[in-house]
This record gives structure tokens, C-alpha cells and sequence, in this order.
């Protein structure tokens, strides 16, 4: 059983870090204007904190930091499904690209709001 938490742990950073490496190749390949380029350094800080704050999350000195770090985690997921909406709605970008990005920031959002309510005992 412990083996599988440690496995999903390293997946999941994994999983989080490719996310941010996709992000990142996203964001430089869109237009630059005025407004992709407010939304693109929205996004590069609350994309890139998803995986800086769970990274954080693994040295916390106790389990309230741990979530602490898991929210700001959360709340940076959440936020920047803001920005790739507004993206999505205000230029012509590759469909499929953004669909990935979105699809894969929900299921994230959904692992760490998981996560926090499992560390809370709450479930």
C-alpha cells in the first residue's frame, strides 16, 4: 500500500511537471498583443505555482503547512483555468492544445481538492 502512495506521488509530480513544460510551449507559441501577452504572464505565474507549491508541499514542517501548500496548489489550478478560458475567448488558438491544457488542469484541480479533503479527514 505504500508503495502505490509513493508511486502516485512520483507520477503525479510527473504529471504535473509535463503539464507545466506543455503550458509553457503554449503560451510562447500564442500571438503577441496586448492582451496574450497580460493573459500569457497571468497564466506562466499561476500555471508554474501549480507545481511550485506541491514541490513546497513535500518539505512542509507539519501536516497544516502541507495543506496549506496543497491549496495554494488548488487555488493556483483554479486561477489558471481563468486565464486559459479567456484565452480560449478572446484569440484563435490550437483547439486541441487548449482542450489538453484544460482537460488536464481539471483533473489536477480535482487530485489536490481531493488530496486536501482526505488530509483534512473529512472523508
Amino acid at each position: 500500500m505504500e508503495n502505490d502512495k509513493v508511486k502516485f506521488k512520483n507520477e503525479f509530480k510527473k504529471r504535473l511537471y509535463n503539464f507545466v513544460l506543455k503550458l509553457l510551449k503554449f503560451i510562447s507559441a500564442l500571438s503577441k498583443n496586448m492582451v496574450s501577452d497580460t493573459l500569457s504572464k497571468q497564466l506562466i505565474r499561476s500555471g508554474t505555482s501549480v507545481l511550485a507549491n506541491y514541490i513546497e508541499a513535500q518539505s512542509a514542517s507539519s501536516k497544516k503547512d502541507f495543506i496549506n501548500f496543497f491549496t495554494h496548489s488548488l487555488k493556483s489550478a483554479n486561477e489558471s483555468k481563468v486565464w486559459l478560458a479567456l484565452i480560449r475567448d478572446t484569440q484563435v488558438v490550437s483547439g486541441r492544445e487548449l482542450s489538453w491544457l484544460q482537460a488536464e488542469l481539471d483533473e489536477i484541480a480535482k487530485v489536490l481538492a481531493s488530496s486536501i479533503i482526505t488530509l483534512k479527514g473529512k472523508r
